[in-house]
């Protein structure tokens, strides 16, 4: 599975960017992808996750209500809308997926076999 996430860049604080992660290799059945980021000196951090054959989706606490994960199965995408961006929203986002993840696991980075490249997201203040 290769995974390509974009959609990266500069945005005001109050702004929105919507990333992208573009899966190929292989036919997701029963997988989940998931959003991460990562800070310059902190951990990965958790923020979304859907899977592949539901619509069900699973948040962290600190984007519920700003950010939406959404997919497209017929371009193999997935989404993520991010809304009233702040300055501590800056850091290089990830998207994963791994198969089979119980909802309870789907915010644990050690769950997800496969990961994209990253892109930058900076919020100005």
């Amino acid at each position: 599975v290769q995974l390509q996430a974009s959609g990266g860049g500069l945005v005001q604080a109050g702004g929105s960017l919507r990333l992208s992660c573009a899966a190929s290799g292989r036919t997701f059945r029963n997988h989940v992808v998931g959003w991460f980021r990562q800070a310059p000196g902190k951990e990965r951090e958790f923020l979304a996750a859907i899977k592949w054959n539901s619509r069900h989706t699973t948040y962290g606490d600190s984007v519920k209500g700003r950010f939406t994960i959404a997919r497209d199965n017929a371009e193999n995408t997935v989404y993520l809308q991010m809304n009233s961006l702040k300055p501590e929203d800056t850091a290089v986002y990830y998207c994963a997926a791994g198969s089979s993840i119980i909802t309870s696991s789907q915010g644990m980075a050690s769950q997800y076999a496969y990961w994209g490249q990253g892109t930058q997201v900076t919020v100005s203040s």
